[in-house]
């Protein structure tokens, strides 16, 4: 980011803030629809048409819309654009994880040396989540990114229920009906999953009841289907994203034992997450991707560069293939409004999703709902029905699913929500990590455009060198990521204003400027992963 598009940023938070002194709160005027950053995609659905201000209107084909009169505070009375050093670290490194996982887990041999992760808001409450665990029952361990939107309560569910469907999925016959017979005597039941949590993580206990309900229902349709060995880690991925978003549908539809449980399914079904879930099994790594997240392999190639592999694609309409398979899905006729704006029936950016049930129920089944005596504004639900809302349902969240085989030159995954991807490219992200990893900052040749240039822009080229060869300010490589993704100039070195202005914006404009941001590094045993092709002599190429 350049100097002149960082003053102007300042210039404009200074001229959007207004102090109301004696009150000792900071009220900012809601910002023009517009107004967005070149680089941060605004996914949050936002109310296209200009309803009455009173709050509660019908919209012409008697949907509910609801608009909130926004007002935003901070409990400072001036702003301080200039954090210390020491400051920024504490608000980078506040939600920073390392786990390092033993080689032999009692059962098998893992791949996976270790992962970090972490995350820095955009959102106040964070719309981002993160998940990793061990299957038990079964074998290996899973990753996931979830990017919540229109709130965080989809992601939230997310994260905490479909790791549990899809080790469920992968079980035996005999571990299902192991499970099965201790819950129907009220015996202790073994554990699915060992969680790596976060120390300040989220956890919702009200709903677990019902959410063990529905995973049980589950489990008993995989027993009558009577699959002895289980079924395979991609069809069990697949199947785990479909039921789930189908049982957030139902339970947001039937009748619940309180008004707790109900509001809080009626706000998971109605908010949405995109998803991208990893399953590492000895050298087999499973991606299934839901959503614009991404998941990106690190490779050493056997000339010593780093390259990127792309195990994902971006399902919006940036996507060609998307595009076209969202509009073939809907009649001729609703070619040209499916998706405009690059936005699914202008309002959302990505077209593969969790929840979301305002793009797939009917409008008649979303009136009959949100008429039964919610109280929406409460809830945090603004409801808005597209004018072409003709065909539902727009939106599914059947994952692309992608199968590697692991490589000893294959070091590291990259597992992050687009926060990162609109700033860095997946070339960056890599060379980011192999750096922090080998301690070798990478110089890129010089091209041949640069063999011949003038003063100036050998100081240019000169500044962009210098940039690379200074060190980690991060032990955590995913503390390193987004920190380089925020605070870098045009020459890829870390400035201090920069950095301070991204962070200390208030929070009503923190998310024009950025997203939430989210991300996990897994790295794996090279030398496990070798040892298993020598043992099975395999080949890797």
């Amino acid at each position: 980011m350049s100097s002149t598009v960082l003053c102007w940023i300042l210039r404009r938070v200074k001229n959007e803030v207004v102090c109301l002194r004696g009150q000792h709160r900071l009220y900012s005027r809601c910002l023009s629809p517009n107004h967005s950053s070149s680089k941060v995609k605004r996914k949050r659905m936002k109310l296209l048409s200009s309803p009455s201000q009173t709050g509660l209107s019908r919209t012409d084909n008697s949907v509910f819309s609801m608009r909130k009169l926004f007002r935003h505070s901070s409990t400072e009375e001036e702003l301080q654009f200039q954090l210390t050093p020491v400051q920024i670290n504490r608000i980078l490194r506040a939600n920073e994880q390392s786990v390092k996982i033993p080689e032999f887990d009692g059962k098998n041999l893992n791949p996976v040396l270790k992962f970090e992760s972490n995350q820095l808001p955009a959102n106040s409450p964070n719309e981002d989540r993160r998940s990793a665990a061990t299957c038990l029952q079964t074998k290996g361990m899973l990753f996931g990114v979830f990017d919540g939107h229109a709130g965080y309560a989809c992601a939230q569910a997310v994260s905490e229920r479909l790791f549990y469907y899809i080790s469920v999925a992968l079980m035996s016959q005999k571990n299902l009906e192991e499970i099965e017979f201790a819950m129907e005597h009220m015996k202790p039941v073994l554990p699915i999953l060992q969680w790596y949590k976060p120390i300040n993580d989220y956890i919702y206990r009200k709903p677990a009841s019902l959410y063990l309900d529905h995973l049980r229902v589950f489990w008993q349709e995989l027993i009558d289907h009577d699959n002895a060995e289980g079924m395979s880690t991609g069809d069990s991925l697949a199947y785990a994203f479909k039921r789930l978003d189908s049982d957030i549908s139902l339970e947001a539809q039937v009748p619940l034992d309180s008004d707790i449980m109900r509001n809080m399914a009626i706000q998971v079904a109605f908010a949405g997450s995109t998803a991208c879930v990893a399953h590492v099994d000895n050298i087999d790594l499973h991606v299934a991707n839901s959503g614009d997240c991404r998941a990106i392999l690190g490779v050493l190639e056997e000339d010593g560069c780093w390259s990127s592999l792309p195990l994902t694609h971006d399902h919006n309409a940036l996507n060609p293939s998307e595009l076209a398979r969202v509009r073939s899905e809907h009649p001729k006729s609703e070619e040209n409004t499916v998706v405009t704006r690059d936005r699914l029936l202008g309002l959302l950016m990505p077209l593969r999703a969790f929840g979301d049930v305002c793009f797939k129920w009917s409008k008649e089944l979303q009136q009959s709902i949100l008429e039964s005596g919610f109280d929406l504004e409460t809830l945090d639900i603004y409801h808005y029905a597209p004018p072409n809302y003709l065909s539902p349902p727009y939106l599914n969240v059947d994952p692309e699913l992608t199968y590697h085989k692991l490589r000893p030159q294959d070091k590291f995954l990259i597992l992050a929500t687009d926060g990162l991807w609109d700033m860095l490219s997946n070339d960056e992200a890599v060379r980011l990590v192999a750096e922090h990893l080998t301690g070798i900052h990478l110089e890129e040749p010089v091209a041949a455009s640069e063999r011949q240039v003038k003063l100036g822009q050998m100081h240019s080229l000169l500044l962009k060198r210098r940039a690379r060869a200074v060190p980690s300010h991060d032990p955590n490589v995913a503390t390193h990521l987004i920190r380089n993704s925020i605070g870098t100039n045009e020459y890829g070195e870390i400035e201090q204003v920069q950095l301070s202005a991204m962070m200390s914006l208030p929070e009503d404009l923190t998310r024009m400027y950025r997203d939430d941001i989210t991300v996990t590094v897994v790295y794996f045993n090279s030398d496990l992963i070798k040892a298993h092709y020598k043992e099975n002599n395999l080949r890797f190429l």
